[in-house]
């Protein structure tokens, strides 16, 4: 037997070889292994396990500074990396320093020298590596209204007419968990399963213990071993709800606490903000009223406003509610697989100081058999336009906030959550011409001897008031709390300093103050609360000591503002406030900023966009020699574009993008103008054909090459029909520009929650934050692109010269 094979086991061993019970734990988890398997395990835990007496000493192995660490009667030379190992190895054995420690941490350190090395090591001598990306998920982020411990128990699970499988649980809260299973476990994933908790039903009597409790798969992650799935948790008693609370509460300070869904979503958050004030589209959001689909709100950013300004009358009277009719909206949700009612073509015509708007979907031509003499006749004109329409249906199911920290309220007001629910789908409106294929269309004319007064038909009825509403998206900060005038006593105090003063407003996790004497607080040290007067109303709540942070000071030091320090238990005081506020809602005044409903809304809209981005957002980031495209975003849902770039990746969530930036193209087409734009430029584009061909072995071959580098408009036909015959052919547009400062206010809550529990994993996103200097996306326009060559249409097109 080798101890190699059973590592899983000891690891999960570790966390409880300093518990009193641990040889009944020890027995229970190593049930089936045969007795000297057993033995040579008890003697390695037995080993690590025992105390250590070596002193760890980097000073003349370390290239960064290195502070003393005392524990216990120890003294120990660290540099930063390596304390953090000691730290978080320590806390495995309760506090004591032993030879697992000493073998962590000086593990650790090889580990990091070695990667620094092979960073050191001369380009040349390094194996030249494929243009690998690493997906960052945007817009669909799992959040949890409880904290959530690592916890690693037996358990057993299965789901009707499937075998059951036996796994581990990664972490554990009361309404979820993460469980890992064999890659192999043949289970439904849209279907619930079954979870038996197999040592807490061995501990603890409840019935649903025994026969299993329901989880509903949210998420899962796979290996070549293993399948890890994050679970939520849809059935089992109000009693097993309080057995789980009570045991987390009571090993949160042996286990950590589980951050990586607030990572995740700050991750995303933060990403989001590098990529919203250059959208170049325009969202749009739906609603179904009196039978008829009616565009109501539309969302604006930075780069999009062009867009909205195309459709202004000389009234000044948008008419994009004209264009997008309800039989339109109807047609495009009725058959959303029908790329033809996506495709919208227009132009407008001015006579006598008025000005007309024609407009016509792609299935509407190809009916009326008009699609030549509109292209041919439309392209002509300066105001010629094509527009996609992307669309997705809203699900109400999920919640309308991004993120959401333990103890958050789930929900916005009352009234953005009204009229969120409202909303039946979210559509995206993208401006597809350009000046090279407004000559393409023109050529149809070739094939066209309609008369041009049959676009009548086309004409947009006039629209004398615009219903859509419009709201802007926020970057300056983000889901301020609701706060509340409320008056009530406060006693404050610093060290030695003590004072009182009262509560101008309050929310669930701030506070505005007024003190009875103007005072200079340390702004580093936390700063205790007593509340007196409420005290009297809590019973056995102890509002006092709680500990607060100074955020900022007005009035010479008379007003100031706190927010909760937030730790690794509940804060009382958020706890209670947030109920005094909930149970109180009606009879407190609401201090609302101006417009704050409205950002409240519009950052409601913000995350049902987000949720199903039709393009593919990338990220180039600065590196010490030069810069590299190294995050893409991706969401939850099928992507073609993501799709074609993971086939040639070795790893989930990578994407290798060889094929669109080798021989210098990542220099030339995306580093380089990207540097000659400031942020507030916004995006550039150019377009690239791509050739997706499918090889003998199964592996996906992908071209891309573009339009000019093909050559002329024979060349161009030749490489589309080869590409069709060989695979598919795909055409991308692709947009670059310069990103702006990191918003790290926007995730201001989530990174200090991080940094609490995981300092180190907080300071690298925020690095990473200021790493990013590009953003742009990659958009599908294969549909539009094809319609630029009529030879590629020429039975429909003769059909359509016949009929004029």
């Amino acid at each position: 037997m080798s101890l190699d094979e059973h590592s899983a086991l000891i690891e999960q061993l570790k966390p409880l070889l300093m518990e009193p019970d641990f040889h009944e734990l020890f027995d229970s988890l190593t049930t089936g292994e045969s007795h000297s398997t057993r033995f040579l395990l008890k003697m390695e835990l037995n080993r690590i396990s025992s105390p250590c007496t070596r002193i760890i000493d980097l000073r003349d192995k370390s290239e960064l500074p290195c502070e003393a660490l005392v524990h216990g009667k120890q003294q120990h030379f660290l540099d930063d990396p390596a304390k953090v190992s000691f730290l978080e190895s320590v806390a495995l054995y309760r506090n004591q320093y032993t030879l697992g420690v000493y073998e962590n941490v000086i593990e650790a350190h090889k580990l990091r020298k070695l990667k620094q090395r092979d960073a050191e090591k001369p380009q040349d001598e390094i194996p030249a590596t494929p243009y690998l990306a690493q997906g960052v998920v945007l817009g669909s982020y799992f959040n949890r209204s409880e904290e959530r411990m690592n916890y690693s128990i037996r358990i057993s699970v299965l789901q009707p007419n499937r075998a059951e499988i036996q796994g581990i649980t990664v972490d554990l809260s009361v309404g979820g968990a993460r469980i890992r299973l064999p890659v192999k476990h043949h289970f439904e994933l849209d279907k619930p399963i079954k979870v038996k908790l197999i040592e807490l039903a061995e501990e603890y009597y409840y019935e649903d213990l025994q026969q299993g409790v329901d989880y509903e798969i949210v998420d899962t992650q796979t290996s070549n071993e293993y399948c890890w799935m994050r679970l939520k948790r849809v059935g089992g008693s109000d009693a097993l709800s309080e057995m789980l609370s009570n045991l987390i509460r009571s090993y949160k300070f042996r286990y950590k606490v589980d951050i990586n869904d607030v990572l995740v979503a700050a991750t995303g958050l933060g990403f989001e903000r590098h990529y919203l004030p250059h959208l170049p589209h325009l969202p749009l959001y739906l609603e179904s009223i009196e039978g008829q689909y009616q565009i109501t709100h539309k969302l604006l950013s930075r780069d999009n406003q062009q867009l909205q300004y195309y459709f202004q009358d000389e009234q000044d009277v948008s008419q994009l509610s004209a264009m997008l009719s309800d039989s339109r909206l109807k047609n495009l949700l009725i058959e959303p697989e029908n790329k033809d009612h996506q495709l919208f073509f227009c132009f407008t015509f001015q006579t006598q100081g008025h000005i007309y708007f024609y407009s016509a979907t792609l299935a509407e031509l190809k009916q009326k058999k008009l699609q030549a003499l509109f292209f041919s006749f439309g392209a002509s004109k300066p105001s010629w336009r094509v527009f996609k329409l992307a669309h997705h249906k809203i699900d109400h199911a999920k919640s309308y906030k991004a993120s959401m920290l333990p103890g958050d309220d789930p929900n916005y007001s009352a009234l953005t959550e009204v009229q969120l629910k409202r909303f039946t789908h979210v559509l995206q409106l993208m401006d597809l011409t350009t000046a090279e294929s407004q000559q393409d269309y023109l050529s149809w004319g070739n094939v066209c001897k309609s008369k041009a007064n049959e676009l009548k038909v086309f004409g947009q009825q006039k629209v004398k008031s615009n219903p859509i509403k419009l709201l802007s998206l926020q970057f300056s900060e983000r889901r301020n709390e609701a706060r509340y005038s409320f008056k009530t006593q406060v006693k404050l105090s610093q060290g030695k300093l003590s004072i009182t003063g009262s509560t101008h407003d309050i929310s669930s996790k701030g506070l505005q103050l007024t003190l009875d004497d103007a005072t200079q607080f340390d702004k580093a040290a936390p700063i205790h609360l007593g509340f007196p007067k409420l005290q009297q109303i809590s019973g056995k709540v102890q509002l006092s000591h709680l500990p607060y942070r100074l955020i900022n000071t007005r009035k010479k030091g008379g007003t100031v503002h706190l927010t909760a320090v937030m730790g690794h238990t509940p804060h009382i005081g958020v706890e209670f406030i947030n109920k005094l506020i909930i149970h109180n809602k009606d009879k407190l005044e609401k201090i609302t900023e101006a417009n704050s409903e409205k950002k409240e809304l519009a950052d409601g809209l913000k995350n049902l966009l987000m949720r199903h981005l039709d393009s593919v957002p990338y990220f180039v980031e600065k590196t010490q020699k030069s810069a590299k495209l190294s995050l893409i975003g991706i969401g939850t849902n099928k992507n073609v574009i993501t799709d074609i770039f993971a086939a040639s990746a070795s790893q989930s969530l990578q994407y290798n993008l060889e094929s669109l930036l080798k021989d210098g193209r990542l220099k030339r087409d995306f580093i380089d103008p990207i540097r000659a734009l400031k942020p507030q430029d916004g995006l550039e584009y150019f377009e690239t054909y791509l050739q997706v061909s499918r090889q003998s072995q199964g592996e996906v071959r992908v071209k891309c090459i573009s339009p000019d580098e093909i050559g002329d408009l024979d060349a161009r036909l030749h490489f589309i029909q080869q590409s069709n015959n060989l695979g598919r052919f795909m055409a991308l547009r692709i947009y670059r520009g310069a990103a702006g400062k990191p918003d790290l206010n926007y995730i201001r809550r989530e990174m200090e929650y991080i940094g609490i529990h995981a300092h180190h994993k907080s300071r690298k996103l925020e690095e990473l934050m200021w790493r990013i200097i590009g953003v742009g996306e990659l958009l599908d326009i294969t549909e539009e692109v094809l319609l630029r060559y009529p030879q590629l249409h020429e039975t429909q097109s003769s059909i359509t010269a016949d009929a004029g």
